[in-house]
């Protein structure tokens, strides 16, 4: 990435690189040229040192008193996240939510195609669902070896997980995205991103709950 710092960013900045780009790639028809941290943090009711520190360690191309360049701080955004540059995946468990995830047609604006989906169903398997076909799980590590795919996307019952995170590394799988309510236990240098609805749930229910009470 040229022009671009080299270092690491840290985790809480990776999840916030996303909510910037967003926002810049929502100007409206009539966007400004060049665009300060300030006015982004303002925007985003964020602190204005975090997000100069966030755009700071992704891009040199700002300047005091002119801010960046949008368009060129969003192609920044974009590469450095990886989103112009799409990454194959594959995904297990062909339920509701599985299924949802493979019809979900935004997933390459954020870097990532999902080529398939695999199921022990009979009656899943050797179907369709958003143009993605739904295969049968003994097809699973010749096609991760034909591709060469390095992202698993999980979406089985949680007494299932491990077993299909275990069949994903051996197949060559190295970052995994887990559905499941359940911890996974990996090699080291494997990945894991878990969402745990569960977790979220609770997060919102106690901000309702925090927010009623004081009323």
């Amino acid at each position: 990435m040229n022009g671009m710092p080299s270092q690491c960013v840290s985790k809480q900045t990776l999840q916030r690189l996303p909510t910037y780009l967003d926002y810049l790639k929502r100007q409206g028809t009539d966007p400004p040229k060049n665009i300060s941290a300030t006015a982004i943090a303002d925007a985003l009711n964020m602190n204005h040192v975090v997000v100069r520190k966030d755009l700071a360690s992704i891009s040199t191309s700002g300047r005091p008193k002119v801010g960046y360049d949008r368009v060129n701080l969003i192609r920044e955004l974009e590469e450095f996240l990886g989103y112009d540059n799409a990454d194959d995946a594959i995904l297990v468990g062909a339920g509701k939510l599985g299924r949802a995830l493979l019809s979900y047609d935004g997933f390459l604006q954020y870097g990532l195609n999902v080529l398939a989906g695999f199921d022990t169903d009979p009656k899943a398997v050797n179907l369709e669902v958003g143009g993605k076909p739904i295969l049968p799980m003994e097809k699973l590590e010749d096609l991760c070896e034909r591709t060469r795919v390095r992202i698993g996307i999980i979406t089985v019952p949680g007494d299932y997980a491990q077993a299909v995170c275990n069949l994903l590394i051996k197949s060559g799988i190295l970052a995994v995205w887990n559905f499941a309510n359940v911890h996974l236990d990996v090699p080291e240098g494997i990945l894991v991103q878990n969402e745990n609805m569960a977790v979220s749930l609770a997060l919102l229910s106690n901000h309702l709950k925090e927010r009623f009470s004081t009323k």
